[in-house]
């Protein structure tokens, strides 16, 4: 029987004083850290995939505590694959990239036909193809680029000091940046802990004690002046951030009407390198096809799923249902998504700013139709944006809704051909942001579209792209970058600047394209709807600590109880 978690443990903003202390002795090891050997650095992380999977459960109770969500439930699995698995596999990728001397095998490379490099990066192994059937990801390298991988470990640097700003709403991101910038950028890191979800800092030290012994990571807490406190500090070289782009331009270009006016002027208030991920208005682009009953249901889950995963606080949660106007399907569709959502259990909104952001989108599309329960106690339902269009400067499109809504966009076309002309510079052009984007095409229309469909994938301007699935999966398996697509300038950041996770450690990524079959069974993990995701969570997680043949059937059987 499902109970509600104890509140979660308060805590104490880290004194400034203390602060100081902090990046003081992050100073006196950045060059140990720097002069750590892979094989030491790899028995580091070893040793943390084996403190964090003795946190594991209390790390998901915790989080289903910040965000109000009963034990047992399926919020309580979300919290576990998205949390602690994502973490731990992480920690694996990086563990066996370092053993290999930052040079780990790749699958296969090859050249697209421009020149452009591709890496094939998962399924890495027999297991991956047992465990993940028929999906794939391939890293697209930057033109005019080489598949090289672990830069410093061919061209070693000093390294130095990050302040990773960590962020509010999935538990593995603070972790998963810190690893980032430890192992791929060679950087000691202080982590500040977002208030949102602050009472997982002292569990997250704990899942990475190895490395805080080590003098190369510190973990600290506060809002605004903590923040700025570091930002602006001497002995902090670079800054990450995964949060808001509202938040991006405060640190760098200054709050208010100073930050408007240094924007203006190109003077930003600091000379730091920043990287950051700043989330978008992801779209699923819905290519017309013969879908049947049957398929149109499954793929109806799917698109419920994206948005209401973790309560619609997902920087790549759907934002807009992208369809064509002349598509036989297109209004079943539409009222199958519907359905899929108003039976999907509502949740306590969690984050501060959500009733506020409801409030706002709604008042701008009073027509709104609302899914599930609403009441006075922080619950919003799932809210559908009504006449929404495909205009420039449509509200729905430049703004990202931080909470349970989403919209659905008609485009003239009534073939796939068609559609594909009109989608990819709606994208491209009209829709705010390029961290990722999610893409259902039926096999036989892929195949009827041929190369022209392949086209359209190398010109989606996204820095992660999900063929027939979500793109939290291309999130959750770490072989991939995660991040937008580069090129955005400091004073239109968007989604931001550079990737993290990139298991195998390439240089010079610019998208990850990842690819399911059209309809997968089981129930994969990342539907709403699954029935045992906390057991099939726990199970993977104890599979990443130690892959092995024997743990398997196990897996399956969980995944099969979906």
């Amino acid at each position: 029987m499902s109970r509600m978690p104890p509140a979660p443990p308060t805590v104490t903003a880290t004194p400034l004083s203390q602060l100081d202390a902090m990046l003081d002795g992050l100073a006196a090891r950045r060059g140990h850290w720097a002069a750590l050997s892979t094989p030491e650095r790899a028995a580091l992380l070893r040793r943390c995939m084996r403190t964090t999977a003795a946190v594991a459960d209390r790390w998901a109770e915790v989080a289903c505590a910040i965000k109000g969500y009963a034990l047992q439930s399926n919020g309580h699995g979300e919290e576990y694959l998205a949390g602690t698995l994502a973490v731990m596999r992480n920690l694996r990728l990086f563990a066996e990239a370092l053993e290999a001397g930052g040079q780990p095998a790749l699958p296969k490379t090859w050249q697209r036909a421009g020149g452009q490099w591709v890496a094939r990066v998962f399924p890495q192994s027999l297991m991956d193809r047992a465990l993940f059937t028929g999906m794939t990801c391939d890293i697209w390298i930057e033109p005019g680029e080489q598949p090289t991988q672990g830069r410093i470990y061919r061209q070693p640097t000093d390294g130095g000091i990050c302040a990773v700003l960590g962020a509010g709403n999935q538990s593995s991101i603070p972790p998963m940046d810190v690893l980032y910038k430890l192992v791929v950028d060679n950087e000691v890191c202080i982590l500040k802990m977002n208030p949102v979800n602050e009472a997982l800092g002292p569990v997250i030290e704990e899942a990475l004690k190895p490395l805080v012994d080590e003098g190369v990571l510190a973990v600290c807490y506060g809002g605004i002046e903590v923040g700025k406190h570091l930002t602006d500090h001497d002995q902090v070289d670079t800054i990450h951030i995964t949060g808001s782009a509202r938040a991006h331009d405060a640190i760098v270009w200054g709050p208010g009407a100073e930050g408007e006016a240094n924007k203006a002027a190109g003077t930003p208030r600091l000379d730091k390198p920043v990287s950051s991920e700043l989330g978008a208005v992801s779209p699923v682009l819905v290519v017309p096809g013969p879908w049947s009953k049957a398929q149109l249901d499954y793929q109806a889950r799917q698109v419920a799923s994206m948005l209401a995963y973790n309560c619609g606080f997902n920087c790549n949660g759907a934002r807009l249902i992208v369809m064509a106007k002349g598509w036989e399907h297109r209004d079943r569709f539409e009222a199958l998504v519907k359905e899929k959502l108003a039976a999907t259990p509502t949740r306590h909104a969690y984050y501060p700013t959500a009733v506020a952001t409801w409030e706002r989108f709604t008042g701008e599309y009073p027509n709104s139709t609302f899914l599930g329960d609403h009441d006075t106690d922080g619950t919003l339902p799932w809210t559908v944006l009504e006449g929404v269009t495909d205009t420039e400067g449509e509200f729905a499109l430049a703004n990202e809704p931080w909470c349970g809504i989403f919209s659905f966009v008609d485009l003239d076309a009534d073939t796939p051909e068609a559609f594909l002309d009109a989608a990819v510079p709606f994208a491209n052009d009209r829709c705010w942001g390029t961290l990722t984007i999610n893409v259902l095409v039926h096999p036989k229309t892929e195949r009827q579209l041929g190369k022209r469909f392949d086209r359209a994938i190398a010109d989606l301007r996204y820095g992660g792209i999900a063929i027939n699935c979500w793109s939290g999966l291309i999130y959750g398996i770490v072989n991939a970058t995660w991040g937008a697509f580069p090129g955005h300038p400091l004073d239109d950041i968007q989604s931001g600047r550079g990737v993290v996770h990139n298991g195998l450690l390439l240089d010079h990524p610019q998208k990850s394209v990842m690819r399911a079959p059209f309809v997968v069974a089981p129930t994969p993990a990342w539907f709403t709807d699954h029935r045992n995701n906390l057991e099939l969570g726990r199970r993977m997680t104890a599979f990443e600590a130690a892959p092995s043949w024997f743990k398997v059937p196990g897996v399956a059987i969980a995944a099969f109880k979906g």
